[in-house]
């Protein structure tokens, strides 16, 4: 099998090619790297690389954060041939956190590892169509990605504190997210909400473990709502946010809205933001659907 190592040389604020093209080095596999080169550049070049060697056994790695893993996967998803993998030097590195024993960082253990299949979600909104592995965020934490991308450069609120101060920032200006949701050609939700997500994935900036009851290979998303409250009563159950406690708290059974399903659709009169694996997309009516098992994923044994 061929292992191909794609590097996004500006993850987590910091260069990593050129240690972990030393390591790749003393790797007995037949290895390529790529680095890229700006947005979407990983899409393009997995499927090109699929498309020009058709018949390959080929493993890509997606070295960087959520937003090149996202890339990766959707640049591997049409070549049934293609695997691919993931070592985490972003900022966030959620998706990886749905196996907690796993060691990604490990590359020995990475091309070593068995590849099992995941799903994908497809999102498709003004004649565009883009892809979802983990999360797809919308309303508050949409709001907090968009500070996010303001302060992640800047000294003491930027790098990992970069979520905690999009929160701060998003809990006075981005609260109510007016829209229309529908799960499997069922009405769902209708009206103002906090934050809502819709998951394959668990966690999500850095950390928070929003969708705790999420399997990633079982055909279904988890969707969940959380309708607005005041910043007091926020501050007062975020920690129950982060640990994944929401589902199940009597704290916030009155204001959290949750099912699962294959197909949803959400519609707002405003323009509604939304974060898909933390990449920022804006349009009044997205189309959802997930993809069950559409992708081999490495996942190193314990």
């Amino acid at each position: 099998m061929k292992h191909i190592f794609v590097i996004n040389p500006h993850a987590g604020g910091e260069n990593h090619a050129e240690s972990l093209a030393k390591e790749i080095e003393a790797l007995a596999v037949d290895s390529e790297i790529y680095l890229t080169t700006g947005h979407l550049d990983a899409t393009r070049y997995v499927d090109q690389y699929c498309r020009a060697h058709p018949s390959e056994a080929v493993r890509f790695y997606a070295c960087g954060g959520d937003g090149t893993l996202n890339e990766v996967a959707s640049g591997a998803l049409p070549h049934p041939e293609a695997e691919m993998g993931c070592y985490p030097c972003g900022s966030g590195n959620d998706y990886v956190k749905y196996w907690p024993t796993a060691d990604f960082r490990s590359l020995q253990a990475l091309v070593e590892a068995p590849a099992m299949p995941v799903d994908l979600m497809r999102v498709r909104f003004d004649g565009q169509e883009r892809h979802c592995i983990n999360l797809m965020n919308l309303g508050f934490e949409a709001a907090v990605c968009r500070s996010m991308e303001i302060v992640r450069g800047k000294p003491l609120v930027g790098g990992k504190m970069a979520y905690t101060s999009g929160i701060v920032h998003s809990l006075f200006y981005g609260r109510h997210h007016p829209c229309r949701i529908s799960v499997d050609g069922e009405a769902w939700h209708e009206g103002d909400m906090l934050l809502g997500s819709l998951a394959n994935g668990r966690y999500a900036g850095g950390g928070y473990c929003c969708a705790p009851r999420s399997v990633n290979d079982d055909g279904l998303m988890e969707v969940m709502a959380v309708l607005p409250i005041s910043v007091a009563r926020f501050v007062s159950v975020i920690d129950l946010y982060k640990k994944g406690q929401h589902l199940d708290s009597t704290k916030m059974k009155d204001v959290v809205e949750y099912r699962r399903g294959r197909r949803v659709s959400i519609e707002s009169d405003k323009p509604l933001w939304a974060a898909l694996d933390g990449e920022l997309v804006c349009s009044n009516h997205f189309d959802i659907e997930n993809l069950s098992q559409a992708i081999r994923f490495a996942v190193p044994q314990k």
